[in-house]
Protein backbone atom coordinates (compact mmCIF):
# COMPACT_ATOMS: atom_id res chain seq x y z
CA UNK A 1 0.00 0.00 0.00
CA UNK A 2 1.13 3.23 -0.92
CA UNK A 3 1.11 5.90 2.13
CA UNK A 4 1.29 9.53 1.89
CA UNK A 5 3.25 10.82 4.75
CA UNK A 6 0.19 12.34 6.25
CA UNK A 7 -2.01 8.81 5.83
CA UNK A 8 1.20 7.31 7.72
CA UNK A 9 0.73 9.82 10.72
CA UNK A 10 -2.39 9.10 10.39
CA UNK A 11 -1.55 5.52 11.50
CA UNK A 12 0.78 6.14 13.48
CA UNK A 13 -1.87 7.97 16.02
CA UNK A 14 -0.81 11.91 15.15
CA UNK A 15 -4.22 12.76 14.22
CA UNK A 16 -5.86 11.13 17.26
CA UNK A 17 -6.73 7.70 17.97
CA UNK A 18 -10.05 7.36 16.31
CA UNK A 19 -8.56 8.36 12.84
CA UNK A 20 -6.12 6.05 13.15
CA UNK A 21 -8.56 3.06 13.93
CA UNK A 22 -10.49 4.32 11.02
CA UNK A 23 -7.62 4.32 8.67
CA UNK A 24 -6.73 0.79 9.79
CA UNK A 25 -9.85 -0.15 8.38
CA UNK A 26 -9.65 1.51 5.24
CA UNK A 27 -6.62 -0.01 4.76
CA UNK A 28 -7.40 -3.36 5.33
CA UNK A 29 -10.58 -2.91 2.77
CA UNK A 30 -8.04 -1.16 0.29
CA UNK A 31 -5.83 -4.51 0.34
CA UNK A 32 -8.89 -6.84 0.49
CA UNK A 33 -10.23 -5.31 -2.89
CA UNK A 34 -6.52 -5.03 -4.78
CA UNK A 35 -6.00 -1.11 -4.38
CA UNK A 36 -2.39 -0.20 -3.83
CA UNK A 37 -3.02 3.79 -2.64
CA UNK A 38 -5.87 5.72 -1.24
CA UNK A 39 -7.61 8.96 -2.53
CA UNK A 40 -8.65 11.81 -0.24
CA UNK A 41 -12.20 11.94 -0.75
CA UNK A 42 -14.46 15.29 -1.33
CA UNK A 43 -17.23 13.75 1.23
CA UNK A 44 -19.32 10.80 2.64
CA UNK A 45 -22.49 9.78 2.82
CA UNK A 46 -23.09 7.21 5.50
CA UNK A 47 -25.46 4.58 5.55
CA UNK A 48 -25.00 2.84 8.76
CA UNK A 49 -27.21 5.26 10.87
CA UNK A 50 -30.09 3.18 10.30
CA UNK A 51 -30.08 0.53 13.15
CA UNK A 52 -29.78 -3.22 12.59
CA UNK A 53 -28.79 -4.32 15.77
CA UNK A 54 -26.28 -3.44 18.52
CA UNK A 55 -23.31 -3.87 16.58
CA UNK A 56 -24.54 -0.26 14.30
CA UNK A 57 -23.97 1.31 18.01
CA UNK A 58 -21.31 -0.41 19.12
CA UNK A 59 -19.01 0.33 16.31
CA UNK A 60 -20.25 4.71 16.03
CA UNK A 61 -20.06 4.50 20.09
CA UNK A 62 -16.31 3.46 20.16
CA UNK A 63 -15.57 6.19 17.71
CA UNK A 64 -17.23 8.91 20.40
CA UNK A 65 -15.06 7.61 22.87
CA UNK A 66 -11.59 8.03 21.59
CA UNK A 67 -13.05 11.50 20.23
CA UNK A 68 -13.87 10.80 16.44
CA UNK A 69 -14.57 13.49 14.34
CA UNK A 70 -15.35 13.24 10.42
CA UNK A 71 -13.11 14.80 8.04
CA UNK A 72 -15.24 15.39 5.34
CA UNK A 73 -18.54 16.88 4.84
CA UNK A 74 -20.50 13.77 5.71
CA UNK A 75 -24.18 13.43 5.35
CA UNK A 76 -26.48 10.75 6.63
CA UNK A 77 -29.05 8.32 5.55
CA UNK A 78 -32.65 8.06 6.73
CA UNK A 79 -32.75 6.38 10.41
CA UNK A 80 -35.50 4.24 12.14
CA UNK A 81 -37.59 6.98 13.14
CA UNK A 82 -38.69 10.65 12.40
CA UNK A 83 -37.09 12.87 14.85
CA UNK A 84 -38.91 15.63 13.90
CA UNK A 85 -42.46 14.03 14.16
CA UNK A 86 -41.73 11.32 16.65
CA UNK A 87 -45.34 10.69 16.95
CA UNK A 88 -45.14 8.63 13.78
CA UNK A 89 -43.28 5.25 15.00
CA UNK A 90 -45.57 2.73 16.01
CA UNK A 91 -43.22 -0.15 16.28
CA UNK A 92 -41.33 -1.50 19.45
CA UNK A 93 -40.34 1.54 22.09
CA UNK A 94 -36.88 -0.25 22.78
CA UNK A 95 -36.00 -0.22 18.44
CA UNK A 96 -37.41 3.24 18.79
CA UNK A 97 -35.02 4.51 21.23
CA UNK A 98 -31.62 2.46 19.68
CA UNK A 99 -32.72 3.90 16.47
CA UNK A 100 -32.93 7.45 17.81
CA UNK A 101 -29.85 7.05 20.06
CA UNK A 102 -27.49 5.52 16.81
CA UNK A 103 -28.87 8.99 14.56
CA UNK A 104 -28.06 11.80 17.88
CA UNK A 105 -24.59 9.60 17.97
CA UNK A 106 -23.27 9.63 14.47
CA UNK A 107 -24.41 13.71 14.70
CA UNK A 108 -21.73 13.70 17.64
CA UNK A 109 -19.14 12.89 15.34
CA UNK A 110 -19.37 15.63 13.28
CA UNK A 111 -22.17 14.65 10.87
CA UNK A 112 -24.75 16.52 8.91
CA UNK A 113 -27.93 15.57 10.26
CA UNK A 114 -29.90 15.21 7.24
CA UNK A 115 -31.28 11.75 7.51
CA UNK A 116 -32.02 11.58 3.81
CA UNK A 117 -31.77 9.06 0.90
CA UNK A 118 -31.43 11.93 -1.38
CA UNK A 119 -28.29 14.08 -0.48
CA UNK A 120 -27.72 15.15 -3.53
CA UNK A 121 -30.88 17.40 -3.29
CA UNK A 122 -29.49 18.83 -0.44
CA UNK A 123 -27.26 22.06 -0.38
CA UNK A 124 -24.56 19.40 0.07
CA UNK A 125 -24.28 18.44 -3.47
CA UNK A 126 -21.26 16.69 -4.91
CA UNK A 127 -19.83 18.15 -8.39
CA UNK A 128 -18.49 16.40 -11.22
CA UNK A 129 -15.10 14.47 -11.00
CA UNK A 130 -15.76 14.36 -7.04
CA UNK A 131 -14.32 11.67 -5.24
CA UNK A 132 -16.74 9.98 -2.56
CA UNK A 133 -17.43 7.80 -0.07
CA UNK A 134 -21.15 7.84 -0.56
CA UNK A 135 -23.32 4.50 1.11
CA UNK A 136 -26.74 4.43 -0.18
CA UNK A 137 -27.79 2.46 -3.47
CA UNK A 138 -29.72 4.81 -5.40
CA UNK A 139 -27.49 7.95 -4.08
CA UNK A 140 -24.45 6.07 -4.99
CA UNK A 141 -26.09 5.62 -8.55
CA UNK A 142 -27.29 9.16 -8.58
CA UNK A 143 -23.66 10.04 -8.06
CA UNK A 144 -21.97 8.51 -10.47
CA UNK A 145 -24.56 8.50 -13.20
CA UNK A 146 -26.29 11.66 -13.01
CA UNK A 147 -23.96 13.95 -11.25
CA UNK A 148 -20.85 12.31 -12.32
CA UNK A 149 -18.82 12.20 -9.03
CA UNK A 150 -16.79 9.05 -8.37
CA UNK A 151 -17.49 6.69 -5.48
CA UNK A 152 -18.17 2.80 -4.92
CA UNK A 153 -20.62 0.95 -3.22
CA UNK A 154 -19.70 1.54 0.12
CA UNK A 155 -21.82 0.00 2.91
CA UNK A 156 -22.39 0.04 7.03
CA UNK A 157 -19.06 0.71 8.49
CA UNK A 158 -16.69 1.41 5.86
CA UNK A 159 -18.47 4.22 4.89
CA UNK A 160 -18.11 6.25 8.65
CA UNK A 161 -14.52 4.79 8.44
CA UNK A 162 -13.89 7.00 5.08
CA UNK A 163 -15.28 9.60 6.77
CA UNK A 164 -13.20 9.53 9.80
CA UNK A 165 -10.51 8.98 7.30
CA UNK A 166 -11.26 11.40 4.89
CA UNK A 167 -9.92 8.54 2.33
CA UNK A 168 -11.48 5.88 0.31
CA UNK A 169 -9.34 2.91 -1.60
CA UNK A 170 -8.42 3.75 -5.30
CA UNK A 171 -10.05 1.07 -7.10
CA UNK A 172 -13.61 0.56 -9.43
CA UNK A 173 -15.95 3.53 -10.27
CA UNK A 174 -13.18 5.81 -8.52
CA UNK A 175 -10.76 5.13 -11.88
CA UNK A 176 -12.48 6.53 -14.84
CA UNK A 177 -11.54 3.72 -17.27
CA UNK A 178 -13.76 1.46 -14.90
CA UNK A 179 -16.45 3.98 -15.53
CA UNK A 180 -17.57 2.70 -19.42
CA UNK A 181 -20.40 1.47 -20.62
CA UNK A 182 -20.33 -2.35 -21.17
CA UNK A 183 -23.57 -2.74 -23.19
CA UNK A 184 -26.62 -1.09 -24.43
CA UNK A 185 -30.26 -1.04 -23.68
CA UNK A 186 -32.21 0.73 -26.47
CA UNK A 187 -35.85 2.10 -26.37
CA UNK A 188 -37.97 2.41 -28.92
CA UNK A 189 -41.54 4.41 -29.14
CA UNK A 190 -40.42 5.83 -25.67
CA UNK A 191 -39.33 9.19 -26.98
CA UNK A 192 -42.27 11.66 -27.24
CA UNK A 193 -43.95 10.15 -24.02
CA UNK A 194 -45.61 12.94 -21.42
CA UNK A 195 -44.21 13.65 -17.83
CA UNK A 196 -46.07 11.39 -16.10
CA UNK A 197 -45.24 8.29 -18.35
CA UNK A 198 -41.51 9.36 -18.40
CA UNK A 199 -41.40 8.30 -14.12
CA UNK A 200 -42.72 4.87 -15.58
CA UNK A 201 -40.41 4.13 -18.34
CA UNK A 202 -37.52 5.38 -16.42
CA UNK A 203 -38.57 2.43 -13.27
CA UNK A 204 -38.79 -0.10 -16.05
CA UNK A 205 -35.66 0.63 -17.49
CA UNK A 206 -33.96 0.11 -13.86
CA UNK A 207 -35.54 -2.59 -12.80
CA UNK A 208 -34.79 -4.53 -16.63
CA UNK A 209 -30.48 -3.28 -16.18
CA UNK A 210 -30.69 -4.16 -12.06
CA UNK A 211 -32.01 -7.89 -13.52
CA UNK A 212 -30.42 -8.51 -16.64
CA UNK A 213 -26.60 -6.26 -16.94
CA UNK A 214 -25.33 -7.02 -13.38
CA UNK A 215 -22.55 -4.34 -12.12
CA UNK A 216 -22.11 -4.12 -16.24
CA UNK A 217 -22.57 -0.54 -16.95
CA UNK A 218 -25.41 -0.23 -19.39
CA UNK A 219 -25.38 3.25 -21.64
CA UNK A 220 -29.77 3.57 -22.49
CA UNK A 221 -30.72 5.68 -25.66
CA UNK A 222 -34.34 6.54 -26.69
CA UNK A 223 -35.15 7.94 -23.18
CA UNK A 224 -38.06 10.51 -23.56
CA UNK A 225 -37.21 13.84 -24.60
CA UNK A 226 -38.45 15.15 -21.26
CA UNK A 227 -36.60 12.59 -19.03
CA UNK A 228 -36.52 14.67 -15.43
CA UNK A 229 -33.57 14.32 -12.66
CA UNK A 230 -36.38 13.21 -10.86
CA UNK A 231 -36.85 10.39 -13.77
CA UNK A 232 -33.10 9.86 -13.44
CA UNK A 233 -33.17 9.30 -9.84
CA UNK A 234 -36.23 6.94 -9.96
CA UNK A 235 -34.51 4.43 -12.56
CA UNK A 236 -31.38 4.35 -10.58
CA UNK A 237 -32.97 3.55 -7.32
CA UNK A 238 -34.86 0.69 -9.22
CA UNK A 239 -31.57 -0.56 -10.81
CA UNK A 240 -29.49 -0.36 -7.25
CA UNK A 241 -33.03 -2.17 -5.35
CA UNK A 242 -33.13 -4.94 -8.27
CA UNK A 243 -29.24 -5.52 -8.86
CA UNK A 244 -25.75 -4.39 -8.31
CA UNK A 245 -26.12 -1.46 -10.42
CA UNK A 246 -24.16 0.96 -9.44
CA UNK A 247 -23.70 3.42 -12.54
CA UNK A 248 -25.59 4.17 -16.16
CA UNK A 249 -25.28 6.02 -18.86
CA UNK A 250 -28.28 7.65 -20.07
CA UNK A 251 -27.15 8.97 -23.81
CA UNK A 252 -27.87 12.61 -24.71
CA UNK A 253 -28.18 13.03 -21.07
CA UNK A 254 -26.15 12.00 -17.87
CA UNK A 255 -22.73 14.16 -18.26
CA UNK A 256 -20.25 11.50 -19.00
CA UNK A 257 -22.57 10.07 -22.33
CA UNK A 258 -23.01 12.79 -24.42
CA UNK A 259 -23.65 10.42 -27.26
CA UNK A 260 -22.99 6.46 -27.30
CA UNK A 261 -19.51 6.64 -28.49
CA UNK A 262 -18.33 9.02 -25.39
CA UNK A 263 -20.35 6.48 -23.04
CA UNK A 264 -18.44 3.33 -24.35
CA UNK A 265 -14.86 4.58 -24.83
CA UNK A 266 -15.42 4.25 -28.90
CA UNK A 267 -15.40 0.56 -28.01
CA UNK A 268 -18.00 -2.24 -29.68
CA UNK A 269 -20.60 -3.44 -27.21
CA UNK A 270 -23.72 -6.18 -27.55
CA UNK A 271 -26.87 -4.68 -27.04
CA UNK A 272 -28.42 -6.56 -23.80
CA UNK A 273 -32.27 -5.55 -24.63
CA UNK A 274 -34.28 -3.64 -27.12
CA UNK A 275 -37.24 -2.26 -25.15
CA UNK A 276 -40.66 -0.78 -26.68
CA UNK A 277 -44.46 0.59 -24.98
CA UNK A 278 -45.17 -3.49 -24.66
CA UNK A 279 -41.80 -4.95 -22.63
CA UNK A 280 -42.07 -1.86 -20.45
CA UNK A 281 -45.33 -2.68 -19.64
CA UNK A 282 -44.96 -6.59 -18.67
CA UNK A 283 -42.13 -5.27 -16.76
CA UNK A 284 -44.66 -2.53 -14.73
CA UNK A 285 -47.22 -5.26 -14.16
CA UNK A 286 -44.93 -7.42 -12.64
CA UNK A 287 -43.90 -5.30 -10.09
CA UNK A 288 -47.27 -4.79 -8.35
CA UNK A 289 -48.99 -7.99 -6.79
CA UNK A 290 -52.48 -6.42 -6.55
CA UNK A 291 -54.96 -6.38 -9.61
CA UNK A 292 -56.63 -2.47 -11.12
CA UNK A 293 -59.62 -2.40 -8.66
CA UNK A 294 -58.61 -3.97 -5.59
CA UNK A 295 -58.80 -2.23 -2.51
CA UNK A 296 -56.00 -0.22 -0.80
CA UNK A 297 -55.43 0.98 2.57
CA UNK A 298 -52.52 3.64 2.01
CA UNK A 299 -50.52 5.23 -1.06
CA UNK A 300 -47.28 6.07 0.05
CA UNK A 301 -44.59 7.98 -2.19
CA UNK A 302 -40.99 9.58 -1.84
CA UNK A 303 -38.67 6.65 -1.82
CA UNK A 304 -35.91 7.79 -2.55
CA UNK A 305 -37.37 11.07 -0.49
CA UNK A 306 -39.41 13.43 -2.70
CA UNK A 307 -37.99 16.68 -4.30
CA UNK A 308 -39.35 20.07 -4.34
CA UNK A 309 -40.22 19.33 -7.99
CA UNK A 310 -42.05 16.44 -7.26
CA UNK A 311 -44.23 18.57 -4.36
CA UNK A 312 -44.46 20.62 -7.61
CA UNK A 313 -46.03 18.17 -9.60
CA UNK A 314 -47.99 16.64 -6.68
CA UNK A 315 -49.55 19.85 -5.38
CA UNK A 316 -52.23 20.70 -8.17
CA UNK A 317 -53.48 16.88 -7.74
CA UNK A 318 -54.53 17.78 -3.88
CA UNK A 319 -57.89 19.36 -5.97
CA UNK A 320 -58.58 15.29 -5.55
CA UNK A 321 -58.99 15.52 -1.92
CA UNK A 322 -60.54 14.60 0.43
CA UNK A 323 -59.01 10.82 0.50
CA UNK A 324 -60.36 7.87 0.95
CA UNK A 325 -57.19 6.49 2.26
CA UNK A 326 -53.94 7.83 4.57
CA UNK A 327 -51.26 9.43 1.72
CA UNK A 328 -47.56 9.15 3.14
CA UNK A 329 -44.83 10.96 1.75
CA UNK A 330 -41.22 10.54 2.40
CA UNK A 331 -38.88 13.69 1.89
CA UNK A 332 -35.91 15.08 3.54
CA UNK A 333 -35.29 18.32 6.34
CA UNK A 334 -34.21 20.28 3.57
CA UNK A 335 -37.65 19.79 1.27
CA UNK A 336 -39.38 20.04 4.71
CA UNK A 337 -37.78 23.30 5.86
CA UNK A 338 -38.95 24.51 2.37
CA UNK A 339 -42.66 23.55 2.36
CA UNK A 340 -43.26 25.17 5.89
CA UNK A 341 -41.31 28.10 5.05
CA UNK A 342 -43.45 28.88 1.72
CA UNK A 343 -47.21 27.05 3.26
CA UNK A 344 -47.23 24.00 0.92
CA UNK A 345 -46.71 21.75 4.40
CA UNK A 346 -49.98 23.38 5.65
CA UNK A 347 -51.47 23.13 2.69
CA UNK A 348 -50.45 19.34 2.55
CA UNK A 349 -51.50 18.82 5.87
CA UNK A 350 -55.06 20.45 5.49
CA UNK A 351 -55.42 18.03 2.15
CA UNK A 352 -54.65 14.59 5.35
CA UNK A 353 -51.00 13.97 3.44
CA UNK A 354 -48.25 12.79 6.15
CA UNK A 355 -45.31 13.87 5.10
CA UNK A 356 -42.59 11.98 6.95
CA UNK A 357 -38.95 12.78 7.33
CA UNK A 358 -35.88 11.34 8.54
CA UNK A 359 -37.08 7.92 7.55
CA UNK A 360 -38.70 5.63 4.91
CA UNK A 361 -42.16 3.75 5.18
CA UNK A 362 -40.96 0.89 3.82
CA UNK A 363 -37.77 0.54 6.38
CA UNK A 364 -39.80 1.53 10.09
CA UNK A 365 -43.02 1.29 11.48
CA UNK A 366 -44.74 4.53 10.50
CA UNK A 367 -48.02 3.06 8.11
CA UNK A 368 -50.80 2.34 10.63
CA UNK A 369 -52.36 0.03 8.51
CA UNK A 370 -51.36 -2.20 6.57
CA UNK A 371 -54.41 -5.28 6.26
CA UNK A 372 -54.47 -4.56 2.71
CA UNK A 373 -52.74 -3.20 -0.56
CA UNK A 374 -50.46 -0.09 -0.32
CA UNK A 375 -50.29 2.26 -3.88
CA UNK A 376 -46.52 3.71 -4.82
CA UNK A 377 -45.30 5.66 -7.95
CA UNK A 378 -41.45 4.51 -6.52
CA UNK A 379 -40.42 1.58 -8.16
CA UNK A 380 -38.08 1.16 -4.98
CA UNK A 381 -40.75 1.19 -2.15
CA UNK A 382 -42.63 -1.29 -4.78
CA UNK A 383 -39.79 -3.73 -5.22
CA UNK A 384 -38.62 -3.99 -1.32
CA UNK A 385 -42.06 -3.41 0.82
CA UNK A 386 -43.42 -6.57 -0.03
CA UNK A 387 -40.61 -8.69 2.06
CA UNK A 388 -40.00 -5.88 4.19
CA UNK A 389 -43.83 -5.18 5.99
CA UNK A 390 -45.42 -8.05 4.16
CA UNK A 391 -48.06 -5.85 1.85
CA UNK A 392 -49.21 -6.55 -1.51
CA UNK A 393 -48.39 -3.66 -3.63
CA UNK A 394 -49.95 -2.01 -6.78
CA UNK A 395 -47.58 0.35 -8.88
CA UNK A 396 -49.20 3.36 -10.90
CA UNK A 397 -48.07 7.20 -11.83
CA UNK A 398 -48.03 9.86 -9.27
CA UNK A 399 -51.51 10.70 -10.92
CA UNK A 400 -53.11 7.32 -10.75
CA UNK A 401 -51.83 6.99 -6.78
CA UNK A 402 -53.40 10.04 -5.87
CA UNK A 403 -56.62 9.30 -8.10
CA UNK A 404 -56.09 5.74 -6.95
CA UNK A 405 -55.79 7.39 -2.80
CA UNK A 406 -59.40 9.24 -3.55
CA UNK A 407 -61.42 6.21 -4.98
CA UNK A 408 -59.90 3.86 -2.07
CA UNK A 409 -59.10 1.37 -4.52
CA UNK A 410 -56.24 1.02 -7.84
CA UNK A 411 -57.33 2.97 -10.60
CA UNK A 412 -55.26 3.45 -13.26
CA UNK A 413 -54.97 5.77 -16.57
Amino acid sequence: MELTETEREMLQGQHGPAAADALGLVVRFAEAVGATRLLPCASAHVDGCLYHGQASLDFVERFEVLGGRVKVPTTLNVGSVDLIHPELFIGDPALGAAGKRLMEAHVELGCTPSFTCAPYQTLLRPRFGEQLAWAESNAIVFANSVIGARTNRYGDFIDLACALAGRVPDYGLHRSANRRAGVTVELAGCADAGPDQAGGIAVAVGLFIGKHCGDTIAAITGLPACTSEDDLKALGAAAASSGSVAMFHAVGLTPEAPDLDTATGGRQVPVAARLGPAEIADILARLGTVPDGAPLTAVALGTPHFSLAEFGRLMPLLDLAPFAVPVYINTGRHEWERLLADGRAAALEAAGVTVVVDTCTYVTSIIRDLSGAVMTNSGKWAYYAPGNLDVDVAFGTLADTMRSARAGRVVRA
